[in-house]
């Protein structure tokens, strides 16, 4: 008992600071019985429920112990010099009998689905997923009832040290990428990590990338998915976002809808996503080229009315675009900073206001409003908003090559950008892989996986 009393001062010591720290010491079966958690942490119920009133009905001491090992979050601690970290991860220690025992009681919290936000669908499915680590997991399981589903747990974060989970389908998962991610998650030394972006920066191979290597999402279906096409699932506790991993470009122009519609419905949005995606990416830079250096490839009508548009600009076209962009740019991170009562419409206002007082002050040419128009609603096509973002950045190197090289500086940049995707690699996977980002190749695995039967 000594050696106990010993163990309970050296972690009253420990959390002097903590003043949720509960020490309930009290006298039974003739001998101290000592139970220590954290108040705000554990759930008081589930203590009482699992350990005070057991303790109360059962008449002898083996009776107890014997229940408390029943239950399945309930182990026996033979290691001492971990007990703070028990107590942290929501366990009650329980000293009786010259042995400790840890009952995990964390109180459960955001375990209700949220309706998915980001990733919008009209057909599918509303529901995301929860911010808790188990509910996403039982939500996965129940989407994707297969006995071949692996499940792996971790921690990340040397202070945080918060739960993930690894699940890919054993069936269709390359053992390649699983050993990699393994490898790379053993390499991240950081010490708070809270958010799958966070957690997707730190695995990726390079310290400084534009273009993300994994997907973000908060759709059930997406994941559910992407298991069956063999990919792997990071869900870390604490968001309602999966990483989903190895992913390549065409991923991030799919979306979920394109499974829920029929095959000309489907492919006409398609079709329209990646035309938008052209616009967004090189619209601007195409007017600056087209203004200031190689007027000559459109029609003369077409050039004479940009250029009379373009009449009483005071400075050139650069200058006109790059002001637009910038106040597109902000208005959007405005839309995103600002209280969603009052965000739309005060950004939607900005805009109006804005884009018209520019217009009739001849600080920009008409047409620069239709293009900024187009070029803003373009960008918002694009399904995945990591790749949203990323097109936003890229789009401003171009818009510099085409003011110091005209139409050629242009299509040079378009040339490297698309020797850069083809360099790129996800986990080993190259990002212009064309058979990754099929939303058909579900119905293939399902009648064929790895040449049998399913």
């Amino acid at each position: 008992m000594r050696s106990q009393l010993a163990v309970i001062n050296a972690l009253k010591q420990e959390f002097e600071g903590a003043k949720d720290l509960i020490v309930h010491s009290f006298e039974y079966y003739e001998q101290q019985i000592c139970l220590i958690y954290l108040q705000d942490l554990c759930d008081a119920d589930k203590i009482k429920t699992d350990i005070i009133q057991p303790l109360m009905l059962c008449d002898k001491e083996s009776k107890f112990l014997l229940h408390i090992l029943s239950l399945s979050n309930c182990e026996s601690i033979q290691n001492k010099r971990y007990l703070g970290e028990y107590i942290i991860s929501g366990n009650v220690l329980i000293f009786i009998s010259n042995g400790i025992y840890s009952f995990n009681a964390i109180r459960a919290m955001n375990t209700q689905s949220e309706e998915a936000s980001v990733e919008t669908s009209v057909q599918g499915p509303q529901k995301a997923f929860s911010h808790d680590l188990s509910t996403n997991i039982a939500i996965i399981r129940k989407r994707y009832p297969s006995n071949k589903l692996s499940i792996e747990y971790q921690t990340v974060g040397t202070i945080t040290k918060t739960n993930i989970a690894i699940l890919y389908d054993s069936n269709y998962a390359d053992k390649k990428v699983i050993d990699e991610l393994k490898s790379r998650l053993k390499r991240v030394k950081v010490d708070v990590i809270q958010a799958a972006g966070q957690l997707e920066r730190k695995l990726s191979d390079k310290k400084i990338h534009l273009f993300p290597t994994m997907m973000i999402t908060e759709r059930p279906d997406r994941t559910v998915l992407n298991l069956a096409q063999g990919k792997v699932i990071i869900v870390m506790d604490g968001t309602p976002f999966t990483l989903i991993t190895p992913t390549v470009f065409f991923d991030f122009i799919a979306s979920m809808d394109d499974l829920y519609h029929s095959f000309w419905i489907k492919k006409l949005l398609q079709s329209i996503r990646y035309i938008a995606l052209i616009i967004t990416l090189v619209l601007p830079a195409f007017y600056i080229a087209i203004t200031s250096y190689n007027p000559e490839i459109l029609r003369s009508q077409l050039t004479l009315t940009i250029a009379g548009s373009r009449a009483g600009v005071p400075y050139p076209s650069f200058f006109e675009v790059l002001f637009m962009m910038l106040a597109v740019e902000m208005l959007v991170e405005a839309s995103i900073r600002l209280p969603r009562v009052i965000g739309p419409t005060a950004t939607t206002v900005g805009g109006l206001i804005l884009g018209q007082a520019a217009q009739q002050a001849q600080l920009v040419s008409s047409i620069m409003i239709i293009i900024t128009a187009f070029v803003a609603i373009s960008n918002f096509t694009v399904p995945i908003s990591a790749m949203s973002f990323s097109i936003r950045c890229i789009r401003y190197p171009l818009i510099i090559l085409a003011t110091l090289f005209g139409l050629v500086g242009l299509v040079g940049g378009m040339l490297v950008l698309i020797c850069y995707f083809a360099n790129k690699r996800s986990f080993g996977t190259p990002f212009l892989a064309i058979e990754w980002g099929s939303s058909d190749k579900i119905e293939t695995i399902t009648e064929n996986p790895k040449g049998g039967q399913s």
